[in-house]
């Protein structure tokens, strides 16, 4: 058999939806990651516990429809390139097909094992890689073996337990606030690879069910499935919604916290419904291009030009926190409040979809995005 690999899909070929969700999507990364900054208070869930009014109707907001509900569906998303990549590859053996994937996947771990290093410790790029390295072997199974492979992990993060951001008291440590440039080298060097191999854990169920969506070309051809779309759609969004209150109502102060065997049982169902959510929002936004058809404004095409730029959008953003956060640097994190840290993570979003705009509209893809491509296909113009 031919081991000739396709190019990369053009821009102008590219789906609507992925690159919309994308898109809007890091603006849900930025508030998740942003509040988890600060310091100097006791915390529960990454929040401080003496906030203002303002500060507990924020913190049920994001808890409620960000917390958990962004990841999952940045998880499902890969997968469902992963899954048009494969689909592409029609001229080439699966083992080529495999080094493809695999040599992405070592982009992936390298850029976010540096990014880890220098800029942010909750990186979740490596563990991307590390989940592609994996999930290269899983991409010609047959769609039960996918969806029972999900259904596992699934059930596999709603088991009771204490290892649930959502419910954490932890302060940020000094790999998120390092005191100086070497105990940041230092901590981060521990803490990265440990989220870089068990982060995949996370991200499989949504995952495999992007490769299972990929497949049928769910959400890039949404007149063809309405009626799942809407289903999930409403079901995922309402149970995430739903499940988050136990949470989200203790995080924002209106209940007390419970004891330790409840806060196991609360911790787990905001996450697994969280899932669900991710799906959710998926599905809404393939309901909205569906709607939009070739009306796509200024915004919509602003918004999707940074899903086509996620990555580097992403990096941008921990470039803002370094600099904000980082005690050695600007060393805000004990003086911003939750509704002020989400203001910022509101302003970063809009300035990166401003800069993705601009490189749209002259033809420039993101650098990171460029630099994998050539990893992965090994080819000068991508």
């Amino acid at each position: 058999m031919p081991t000739r690999t396709c190019e990369p899909t053009a821009v102008t070929a590219r789906a609507l939806t992925p690159d919309l969700a994308r898109g809007f999507m890091l603006l849900f990364i930025a508030l998740a990651n942003s509040h988890y900054f600060l310091s100097g208070r006791p915390v529960l869930g990454g929040y401080p516990r003496d906030g203002s009014p303002v500060d507990s109707a924020v913190t049920w907001l994001i808890a409620t429809f960000v917390d958990g509900r962004a990841f999952p569906m940045f998880g499902l998303l890969f997968g469902y390139g992963v899954a048009h990549m494969v689909r592409r590859q029609t001229d080439a053996a699966p083992r080529s097909v495999r080094r493809l994937l695999w040599r992405r996947a070592l982009a992936l771990v390298v850029i976010g094992a540096l990014h880890g290093l220098l800029l942010f410790a909750g990186d979740i790029l490596a563990a991307y890689g590390v989940l592609l390295f994996l999930g290269a072997w899983t991409v010609r199974w047959k769609d039960r073996r996918l969806l029972a492979t999900a259904a596992f992990f699934f059930v596999l993060c709603a088991l009771p337990g204490d290892d649930s951001l959502s419910i954490s008291t932890a302060p940020p440590d000094a790999s998120l606030l390092p005191g100086d440039a070497v105990t940041m080298i230092v901590e981060r060097a521990q803490v990265t690879p440990w989220i870089a191999l068990l982060g995949p854990v996370g991200f499989l169920c949504p995952f495999m069910l992007g490769l299972w969506a990929g497949r049928r070309r769910i959400l890039e051809q949404p007149e063809r499935h309405g009626r799942l779309l809407r289903v999930t759609a409403c079901v995922g969004i309402g149970a995430a919604v739903l499940g988050a209150q136990p949470v989200s109502l203790m995080l924002a102060g209106v209940t007390p916290v419970p004891d330790g065997p409840t806060l196991n049982l609360i911790g787990p169902l905001h996450d697994a419904t969280g899932v669900l959510g991710g799906l959710g929002y998926a599905a809404a936004v393939g309901l909205l291009a569906h709607r939009l058809g070739n009306r796509r404004g200024k915004v919509v095409e602003a918004v999707a030009a940074t899903g086509q730029r996620s990555m580097s959008c992403y990096l941008a953003q921990s470039v803002v926190w370094a600099l904000v956060f980082t005690p050695f640097l600007l060393d805000l994190s004990a003086t911003m409040t939750v509704t002020s840290t989400a203001l910022l993570a509101l302003v970063t979003w809009m300035a990166t979809v401003l800069l993705a705009h601009h490189m749209d509209r002259r033809g420039h893809r993101g650098p990171f995005e460029v630099l994998v491509r050539r990893v992965a296909y090994g080819r000068r113009r991508v």
